[in-house]
């Protein structure tokens, strides 16, 4: 059992450690060009995951 002391040192622990890791990606993305965020992003076709023939269905190709 952790006295309430206890818990508000492990609080500002936690929240520390949380803002340093902010803090971190925000000059890691800070540090990249800049772009526009209405930028559309293009996905590799093979970036993509292909999905798996359904079982026990059969597939239809289009002539």
């Amino acid at each position: 059992m952790t006295t309430r002391y206890e818990r508000l040192k492990m609080q500002r622990r936690m929240q520390r450690r949380i803002r340093l890791v902010v803090e971190e990606r925000r000059m890691a993305f800070g540090a990249r060009p800049a772009s526009d965020p209405e930028e559309t992003v293009e996905i590799p076709a093979m970036a993509l995951p292909q999905p798996a023939p359904a079982i026990g269905r059969v597939r239809i190709t289009s002539a």
